[in-house]
């Protein structure tokens, strides 16, 4: 029943918008509420989740067969293939999906939506869809941001432990590079920008009674997404890589 009322959802708000130009603002400010305000955490968590995969490569790696190069080899694929997209979505998915949730699930229990539709709003349409084309066009950018801090930030960790010097770590990096990883990673973005704003905001349109309600409908937008987020992961790697 849920699964259906989500795509049920999800016709709506794909439905014709009344007028462009508003749409086009609302947009706008989503670019800023969604992705600038994201920035910041997610350029802080990639830069120590860097440094910590080049130190834990690097304290794995102690045997003198293996060539130090492969710290810095090692540090940008586990950051491209795996944290930029995934990890970071799921970090998203609390920020970014427990904030939408919450905005309209409030606006629902205050009965704002009611409002919408009275004056002839399509009020799924006006409230999720610049959130979903917002996040669509901004996490991708979020994404590669992601990359290069952290892998700026496993640098800066080898480098300054002296686990590994500065000429090899960049050799790592550059070192059998295959184009197609960062290509991946913003394939599967695109999948999990789309998953957090439609799951939270299907949580939030339907939220029925109070605050506490609101409060509950966010912590299942969160554990939701997260979920599905993980299962998507597993398909579209199968899919992309195999």
């Amino acid at each position: 029943m849920q699964i259906g009322l989500y795509f049920l959802l999800l016709k709506k708000v794909f439905s014709k918008p009344e007028k462009p130009s508003i749409y086009y603002r609302q947009t706008i400010k989503e670019f800023v509420y969604l992705g600038l305000n994201s920035i910041g955490i997610l350029s802080i968590i990639s830069f120590f989740m860097g440094a910590v995969i080049t130190l834990q490569t690097a304290y794995n790696m102690e045997n003198p067969i293996y060539p130090t190069y492969l710290i810095g080899l090692g540090c940008r694929d586990s950051i491209i293939l795996e944290f930029s997209s995934t990890v970071a979505a799921l970090i998203l998915a609390g920020k970014v999906g427990s904030n939408i949730a919450s905005e309209i699930g409030t606006m629902r229990v205050t009965e704002q939506i009611d409002a919408l539709e009275i004056m002839g709003v399509n009020s799924a349409s006006y409230l999720i869809l610049p959130k979903i084309i917002a996040t669509l066009i901004f996490n991708p950018i979020l994404t590669l941001i992601c990359i290069i801090v952290g892998i700026f930030g496993g640098w800066i960790a080898g480098t300054l432990s002296g686990v590994i010097t500065s000429e090899n770590f960049i050799y790592g990096i550059q070192y059998a590079f295959i184009p197609y990883y960062i290509t991946y990673s913003l394939i599967k973005t695109v999948f999990f920008a789309f998953i957090i704003t439609s799951v939270s905001a299907f949580q939030g349109y339907y939220v029925d009674g109070g605050s506490l309600e609101v409060g509950q409908a966010s912590t299942k937008a969160v554990v939701y997404s997260s979920v599905v987020i993980l299962l998507f992961n597993v398909i579209l790697t199968q899919l992309l890589l195999s």
